[in-house]
């Protein structure tokens, strides 16, 4: 196929191994097609960037008036991280004078994709809004070959092409780092989140500057990565405690494992802030109910939800709209912990 010619159903039928009939009914959702057949089709249809006629058409002309809230996570971390539902009341509230309807949908296995990419293929929503970002996460790309609007919270990385809200993870990060080293810290660990996330990397470069700002190197024994839990925040803490025993401060990337880094430091007899200080990033309600009170990074959670749900909107009223990148500003609050 030469580079300038579009892919036609006979070209999609080719690459996935079945006949045209097949592909039509994929396209047009039925369910006289094999789950195998779905699949080879769809995965055709993405890798050939081919966006059928009569899809071209209805993203134009048929609206469902509903978009899909997407999160690829599991529910008890929606649950436990008020991040999500922060994002969902903004999402709710930026809809509420709309007529637009949202579904939640959580994607935590291959099965739970593929259910989304039929929501997509028969046009059951107008567009997705996705949360919780990794980096080699297969949906944005495959929800922005089949046409669809999509906005994310987050980025997969600073090339990131699909519009896109988030905080200034950057700036926060390292305001939480100059104010540890305002109070005579010298030993400033971090406890990273996931690394395969825009947002893990960087609130860890974060750090970094801040270091580096001030002249101090960083040592690889102050960093431990977390997974954004309670549970992962303990277990960073413990082996940051076991490699670098004189740390005095650490800057850890999420309230929540604030939380559990906070209850190892205690469990080891470590007094906060007088032994170490700890510095959050969040400002959730957790950081209010800790003992002491949590100094965190504040991000307008809310924000980000109300804004990449008129982005949306705005894609899906005007499909040729340039897409946006928006970062909205941090800052810190100190309270008792550090």
């Amino acid at each position: 196929m030469g580079g300038r010619q579009r892919p036609t159903i006979k070209t999609v039928a080719a690459r996935a191994g079945v006949g045209r009939t097949t592909v039509s009914r994929v396209i047009n959702g039925s369910t006289l097609v094999s789950d195998e057949a779905r699949a080879a089709v769809l995965a055709a249809i993405a890798e050939l960037n081919y966006v059928p006629n009569s899809v071209a058409r209805g993203l134009v002309t048929s609206r469902t008036n509903s978009v899909a809230l997407v999160i690829p996570e599991s529910e008890s971390r929606l649950g436990s991280e008020p991040y999500f539902s922060a994002v969902i009341r903004g999402v709710s509230t930026a809809l509420a004078d709309t007529r637009t309807q949202l579904q939640l949908m959580l994607v935590r296995d291959k099965g739970e994709q593929d259910q989304l990419t039929d929501s997509v293929a028969e046009r059951r929503v107008d567009g997705v809004l996705l949360v919780s970002v990794h980096e080699r996460d297969p949906l944005p790309g495959l929800l922005e070959d089949m046409g669809l609007p999509t906005v994310l919270a987050g980025r997969r990385s600073p090339a990131e092409p699909l519009s896109h809200v988030h905080a200034d993870n950057l700036g926060g990060a390292a305001a939480a780092v100059r104010h540890l080293i305002a109070r005579g810290r010298t030993q400033i660990a971090t406890v990273t989140g996931p690394l395969d996330m825009d947002v893990g990397r960087t609130r860890l470069r974060g750090w970094r500057d801040a270091l580096a700002e001030a002249g101090r190197a960083a040592d690889d024994r102050l960093v431990a990565t977390g997974d954004f839990t309670e549970a992962g925040g303990e277990q960073a803490m413990r082996s940051l405690l076991e490699a670098a025993p004189d740390l005095d401060a650490v800057f850890v990337a999420s309230d929540v494992m604030a939380v559990g880094a906070m209850a190892e430091l205690r469990r080891r007899g470590r007094r906060v802030p007088d032994d170490v200080a700890v510095v959050g990033f969040d400002d959730s309600f957790f950081a209010r109910h800790t003992d002491p009170p949590l100094t965190s990074v504040r991000q307008p959670t809310e924000e980000i939800g109300t804004t990449i749900a008129r982005v949306l909107l705005r894609e899906i009223a005007d499909p040729e709209a340039p897409r946006q990148h928006i970062v909205l500003p941090t800052s810190l609050v100190v309270r008792g912990s550090s």
